[in-house]
This record gives structure tokens, C-alpha cells and sequence, in this order.
């Protein structure tokens, strides 16, 4: 009963600046788990660093097959991490790793890296549409060739990833698309589009991917489960640090490991019943049972109801 109450009562509020925290009541959902991800082959979009990477490492813990997937091969100014320096970590917790530089706007990268992975690995189990752009900007100060760099990336990045391996997960026995895109039921609200057009509709079309190849694949009988998992405050990773807030943000974000434990849940689910849905990071974990969501905060001095919620919440 207190865990219920819980998951249907994650509601408090409070103000930073003009941030205010306020979850969703929700309904617990039964995640059938059917193993663990030992000698599973993902394929992980944007896994050199951040969430990607955060995901990459937990299935590593199980002893799983790691296609980091990314352009980034040099060491960055403002971006910390590359392929290779992601490789050695995946390694070093019992994980095989394959880092693969590839660019997911071109379709001939992607078909060889796909390929690569299967020659490697003999298989492709689950795709983590990890990779995404994001420029906040509005109409008039967005120029049209980061619009387009958004568009390629988000959704025709994460369309071309999921056509490419998905004639290889439909061999798998438990296959599973995971996109880091948000509730496709917000696209209707006009709030996530006044301030950042481009960026809001590149990150919904991954969204749309995910609601259009669940049904097609439950159509078709592919046993390919298909879901999106969003997180419900910021995430403590270097797009945050560069690009949105600075310390001062990250202080109120959580750690990239409540994404990685989420996924871990949902790709361990059965495939067969576990596909359409659009996940919270939190709720995911509340529904598994795991209810201090404290240990991932960045600032372990920060209660819940200061935290920042991230967009599309």
C-alpha cells in the first residue's frame, strides 16, 4: 500500500527560479523480466559519453556486448570522452566492447557499423536510439543548418538505426528498441513548441518512430518491442553542463545512472509485453520496487521537490 501510494503520490513542488518540479500520478507497470543481458549484443546510438555511456556500462556489469556507436574519436575541449576511451571502461567492469566511429546521418555508416557489429558479435539483440542534437533556439535565430543537423540526427537518425538492425533483432529472442525521446502524447501541447520549433520537432519525430514501429511490428508479428524512455528532471551530462545550465543546473539534475537502470529494466522485460510505451525514468524504477531515488541526484543535499524537470514533463 505505502508502495502504491508512492508511485501514484511522487507529487510536491517547489520553485527554482521558473523551474518548478511537479511529476505525473501514473500506474505501476508489470515489467515481466526474462534474464539478464550476459552475451546480449546492443547497438547504442551516441555511447561514448552521458546517458549512452551510463546504459553501455550496466549492461557491461551483466557481461554484454557493447557497439559504441559515435563520431567522437579525439578528446574534446568541452566534451569529455570518446569511443575508444568508453571502450576500456566497458572493459574494465566485464563488458565486450566494439567502438564503431559513424556518423547516424549517413545510411552507408550505419549499414556498416550494423554490419561490423554482426561480424563481431553474430547478432544484434537491442538498439539504444541514443544519439540526439539539441540547439534550443527559436525560428528566427535558428539557423537552417542546425535545424537540419537536429533532423538528421534525432528523428531520421533514429528511423535509419532501427530499419538497418532491425532484420537482426528479429532473429533475436527477446529484441528490443529503446529511443530516448519523450511522451508522443505532448506533442499536442503548443508549450514545447513556442520557444524551440526545430529542436521540438526533430525530438517528437523520434517519439512518432516509436509509437508508428510498435504497431507495425506487433502488425507484422516481429516480437520487436518498440518504447521510448524519457527522463523527468535534467540529467547531470555534458549537454547540460555546455549547453543549458552550467553548475548551476547540474547541482539540481540527476546522475545519468537512473536512465541506465531504467533501460536496464525495460531491455530485460519481455519483449512480447512490454512495447508501446512511453516511460519515465523514475516511475520505471518505482515500479520495479526501487523507491530512494535520492542516490541519484547529483547533489545529494538537494531534495526531490528542488529538482529541475526536464522538458516535454
Amino acid at each position: 500500500m505505502e508502495r502504491l501510494k508512492l508511485i501514484k503520490n511522487q507529487l510536491s513542488s517547489g520553485d527554482i527560479g521558473n523551474r518548478i518540479w511537479v511529476t505525473k500520478s501514473m500506474d505501476a507497470h508489470n515489467f515481466e523480466q526474462v534474464g539478464d543481458l550476459k552475451g546480449k549484443t546492443l547497438f547504442i546510438t551516441g555511447a561514448s559519453r552521458g546517458i549512452g555511456l551510463a546504459i553501455a556500462l550496466r549492461a557491461a556489469k551483466d557481461g554484454a556486448n557493447i557497439a559504441i556507436v559515435a563520431k567522437t574519436v579525439t578528446q574534446q575541449k568541452t566534451l569529455e570522452g570518446t569511443i575508444y576511451t568508453a571502450a576500456e571502461q566497458i572493459k574494465k567492469i566485464g563488458g565486450n566492447a566494439l567502438p564503431i566511429q559513424c556518423d547516424i546521418r549517413n545510411e552507408e555508416s550505419v549499414k556498416k557499423a550494423v554490419e561490423l557489429t554482426v561480424q563481431t558479435f553474430g547478432g544484434i539483440d537491442i538498439l539504444v536510439n541514443n544519439a540526439s542534437a539539441i540547439n534550443l533556439s527559436s525560428t528566427e535565430e535558428l539557423d537552417i543548418k542546425r535545424y537540419d543537423l537536429m533532423q538528421n540526427i534525432n528523428a531520421r537518425g533514429t528511423f535509419v538505426c532501427s530499419k538497418l538492425c532491425l532484420p537482426y533483432l528479429k532473429k533475436s529472442k527477446n529484441p528490443h528498441i529503446l529511443t530516448l525521446s519523450p511522451d508522443v502524447k505532448e506533442i499536442t501541447n503548443s508549450k514545447w513548441f513556442k520557444n524551440h520549433v526545430g529542436y521540438s520537432i526533430a525530438k517528437f519525430g523520434m517519439s512518432l518512430c516509436t509509437m508508428g514501429m510498435a504497431e507495425e511490428f506487433k502488425m507484422k508479428e516481429y516480437n520487436v518491442a518498440v518504447n521510448s524512455l524519457w527522463p523527468k528532471t535534467t540529467i547531470a551530462t555534458a549537454a547540460t553542463d555546455n549547453l543549458l545550465g552550467g553548475d548551476v543546473l547540474l547541482k539540481i539534475s540527476r546522475k545519468p545512472e537512473i536512465m541506465a537502470d531504467a533501460a536496464y529494466i525495460i531491455l530485460t522485460s519481455n519483449s512480447k509485453k512490454t512495447t508501446g510505451n512511453f516511460f519515465y525514468d523514475d516511475e520505471v524504477l518505482l515500479s520495479n520496487g526501487i523507491e530512494d531515488l535520492s542516490v541519484y541526484n547529483y547533489d545529494k543535499n538537494i531534495p526531490m521537490n528542488q529538482l529541475a524537470q526536464d522538458l516535454f514533463i
